[in-house]
């Protein structure tokens, strides 16, 4: 529905005025994946709290075997509609698979619920503003 696309387009833009250099990426691609930077996911759930087609990828380079980002750091947002089951399990399942694989979430992840809020680029600025500070 694009609203997570519109949050990290939000959180692009706030972090650039923030003098942060981003870089955007819609589909993964290994050839623009840098481990030393910093990850900021930004995602919805679909389905069952499954993972979106655009970051399946993604998720399946993470499972890659022997992968470790150890030390990486990274941050979460998530949207989803606490109204199904599997609320916004996407983006929990991104984060504890970073976890896992020895990154090192800065902050608090954030979710968002679709029935509590109405703009999630406002919802969300506040949040990036005080993420940006860990960076």
């Amino acid at each position: 529905m694009g609203t997570a696309e519109g949050v990290a387009q939000s959180a692009h833009k706030i972090l650039e005025q923030l003098g942060h250099t981003v870089f955007a990426h819609e589909t993964f691609s290994v050839e623009n994946f840098d481990e030393n930077a910093i990850l900021l996911v930004c995602t919805s759930s679909t389905g069952m709290g499954d993972l979106p087609e655009n970051i399946i990828p993604f998720y399946h380079f993470l499972l890659s075997p022997d992968r470790s980002l150890a030390g990486m750091k990274y941050g979460i947002i998530s949207l989803g509609d606490s109204s199904y089951p599997n609320f916004a399990q996407a983006g929990i399942h991104l984060d504890e698979t970073l976890a896992d694989l020895g990154a090192v979430r800065l902050g608090d992840r954030l979710i968002m619920d679709a029935i509590l809020v109405e703009d999630h680029q406002q919802e969300a600025s506040t949040w990036i503003k005080e993420w940006a500070t860990l960076l």
